[in-house]
């Protein structure tokens, strides 16, 4: 029975259709009651408190103006939360706070003292970030382990040089040999390119485009075979197929003298201040000094097949010369006799051995370039007899140049038409220059450094402008002079 009735006391609490007692009357309700309550002053807003009472206009209320007030608090519209102590004592703490004295200039300034001495500037003025404004500066002896956060300015980076896949500009030549033992192209000081074709020899000035034809052999049958400028660009030496050797004044496009020494033609030729050097068929080289009448001074004898790479190194000490017997020899200047025998000996190469190359920045750097049968580059000490570094190249290599003006070595190749930059020492690929319809036969450094010509079968001379100076290098002075201007007699 306990349970049921108790059961009974929750549902009867619990009913919401009975009115509230002691709740407070509704706006509504009170706005309706207001004027008669005015007129009359007989009733009462809130439960528990009669009409008839009036309100007391003492300015200090009793008991009962108390009591009424309390009973707007409780009926009105306005929510006064209630304070706890915490949040008392913060108030109490945030009003004596600002009721405080400002600081006195001393203690500030002892403050500031203190910071500067232990962190080196003042907390109360450093900033975490400052993206407007120059970073801090510390006093005069202090350093900063944090300096390079904010104080280290990054290095720009670098452009990526640009290089054309096209050539600068094209020229034709009409009845070019397509022999790969042959040296066919030079380019001089004087900013001329001269170029064989068949029995004439032309000569192309690059800074004004004019054309020259230079000379032209006596016999039909005959054919130039090599040409080559001295070192000031004065004088050209043509090689051709009835073993002379011819020396010309492009200037004033006269023959100064005919040199016959040879047995087979001459395919290679290569200057030393007053020594011209030639290599033939028969393998011989020859040394002559143009400055006397009796020309022949040494021969070099090694190879035993055809001379068709020859290569005097920068400062004159080492020739260099490559064969159709694979081999590669580096002679040690020049002597007199026939009896010189070579410095190095080196066999590695598969293939006739046409480009050589020698490191204008690394004198004793020696680069060649094997035939069909080898198709790699290799790089020689010439010092120490080894070869540091070997590449296979995937194709027939018929010549090498260094250029130094970006530290790269540029080759030609056959049979694939085209022509490759690599980067040195490590030699790693920078670029592949295509263009020609047939295999490149030799190549030609312009005398600035800028700009290679490249001759091919497909009878175009192709100019490629891939290596210009980089205006931010310094650049480096090269003395102009010329011995032959005083020595030729």
């Amino acid at each position: 029975m306990a349970l049921f009735t108790f059961e009974k006391h929750v549902h009867n609490i619990l009913k919401l259709n009975l009115a509230v007692s002691n709740s407070p009357v509704a706006r509504w309700q009170r706005k309706t009651s207001t004027p008669t309550s005015a007129a009359t002053d007989t009733g009462s807003l809130y439960p528990g408190i009669s009409g008839n009472r009036s309100r007391s206009t003492s300015k200090t209320p009793g008991k009962k103006s108390k009591t009424l007030c309390k009973a707007n608090k409780v009926g009105g519209d306005r929510y006064i939360p209630t304070r706890n102590s915490e949040q008392m004592e913060v108030a109490s703490f945030l009003m004596s706070k600002e009721n405080e004295s400002p600081q006195t200039n001393q203690s500030r300034m002892k403050r500031k003292a203190w910071s500067m001495a232990l962190n080196g500037f003042d907390v109360e003025e450093a900033r975490i970030l400052n993206f407007g404004g120059k970073p801090l500066i510390g006093p005069d002896g202090y350093q900063s382990n944090l300096k390079v956060l904010y104080n280290q300015v990054p290095n720009p980076a670098k452009k990526s040089r640009y290089i054309s896949s096209v050539p600068d500009r094209v020229l034709d030549a009409p009845e070019l040999r397509d022999d790969f033992y042959l040296d066919l192209m030079d380019w001089g000081k004087q900013n001329l390119l001269a170029v064989a074709l068949d029995h004439t020899v032309y000569v192309w000035d690059a800074s004004k485009g004019d054309i020259l034809q230079l000379m032209k052999m006596e016999q039909e049958e005959d054919y130039i075979s090599s040409v080559s400028w001295s070192k000031d660009g004065n004088f050209l030496a043509i090689g051709s197929s009835d073993c002379t050797v011819q020396l010309w004044d492009v200037e004033h496009q006269k023959r100064l003298r005919s040199m016959t020494s040879h047995t087979a033609r001459v395919g290679s030729l290569s200057w030393n201040n007053h020594v011209l050097s030639s290599g033939a068929r028969s393998g011989h080289i020859h040394h002559h000094d143009v400055r006397v009448a009796e020309h022949h001074i040494s021969t070099l004898r090694g190879h035993t097949q055809e001379v068709c790479g020859l290569k005097w190194s920068t400062d004159g000490k080492y020739l260099a010369s490559g064969g159709n017997d694979n081999m590669v020899y580096v002679w040690s200047g020049i002597q007199e006799g026939s009896a010189q025998t070579a410095l190095h000996s080196f066999n590695d190469h598969q293939g006739a051995v046409k480009a050589l190359a020698w490191c204008p920045w690394q004198r004793n750097i020696l680069a060649s370039g094997g035939g069909t049968s080898d198709r790699h580059i290799r790089i020689w000490n010439v010092n120490s007899g080894s070869c540091s570094t070997s590449l296979d190249t995937q194709s027939q290599i018929s010549s090498l140049m260094f250029v130094p003006n970006y530290k790269e070595l540029v080759s030609s190749h056959g049979f694939s038409d085209n022509l490759a930059i690599w980067k040195y020492p490590s030699l790693t690929k920078v670029a592949d220059l295509f263009g020609h319809e047939g295999r490149v036969l030799n190549m030609a450094l312009s005398p600035d450094g800028a700009t290679i010509a490249s001759v091919a079968a497909d009878e175009t001379i192709r100019l490629w402008n891939c290596f210009k100076k980089d205006p931010v290098k310094k650049p480096q002075f090269t003395p102009q002079f010329s011995f032959l201007n005083q020595l030729i007699r």
